[in-house]
């Protein structure tokens, strides 16, 4: 079952080289800033943050630039470790946040897409069902075999995007709605995102963007400065910003 349980889940990172006694006296000015055991300029990005995400909830991060939404959802993939508290993440997870995180400039597209298949510890035919499904989705033809230092923008973004959204997960978060690309590729992106979506058992979303909140969510979870500052329904919620 698909679940995602946080209690008092903190994240913090520390500053190294801030040798200059009078810069840190001005960044410590800062609520979020603290020395720690080390004297080291230590940032809490999340603090004390608790809740609870079920099977079949659709929930969107919103607040100000800075207010954490991205660190919680690179936590809650994974890519964080927590500094204090507890977090309980069930079921496969799905990441769209940095849809060219890994992608090796030097590698073909082809190259790539058999390198992620390896990471995901697909072989033999599942392996080669990636490449097929990658190739079709692009529409890259024979620039597969290309070195994507050597693809456009636009192209760089359809290997990206189709190696991306190749998976089913449980869990999906979303670092915005996609909207790149020429309008043909835009279109059956977002059929890809929309049936996603429909799949996952849990999405989370952070956005700027309140048209896809009312569309897509069922539940917002509005961050300032690192803590929860209301989490309830979406019209609740966006009606009290």
């Amino acid at each position: 079952m698909a679940l995602i349980e946080a209690e008092g889940l903190t994240i913090a990172f520390p500053f190294y080289h801030l040798g200059a006694r009078s810069l840190k006296k001005r960044l410590l000015a800062n609520a979020r800033l603290h020395t720690d055991a080390s004297n080291r300029v230590v940032v809490t990005a999340l603090q004390e943050m608790t809740f609870r995400i079920g099977r079949g909830e659709r929930v969107a991060l919103v607040g100000p630039n800075g207010a954490g939404k991205t660190t919680l959802l690179r936590t809650l993939g994974g890519i964080y470790e927590p500094a204090g508290g507890r977090l309980r993440v069930e079921g496969a997870v799905g990441a769209l946040i940095d849809l060219a995180s890994g992608m090796e400039a030097d590698a073909t597209g082809r190259e790539n897409i058999e390198l992620r298949a390896l990471y995901r510890g697909l072989a033999g035919a599942e392996r080669q069902q990636l490449v097929a499904e990658v190739a079709a989705f692009s529409g890259l033809g024979d620039f597969l075999d290309v070195p994507i230092k050597t693809y456009s923008a636009g192209m760089e973004v359809r290997l990206a995007f189709a190696l991306a959204t190749a998976m089913r997960p449980q869990v999906l978060l979303m670092d915005e709605w996609f909207l790149a690309g020429d309008s043909a590729f835009m279109e059956r992106a977002q059929a890809r995102l929309a049936e996603m979506v429909g799949a996952a058992d849990i999405l989370v979303i952070a956005t700027h963007d309140m048209t896809v909140v009312r569309r897509w969510c069922t539940r917002v979870i509005r961050l300032e400065g690192g803590r929860i500052t209301a989490d309830g329904p979406v019209e609740a919620v966006l009606a009290a910003a």
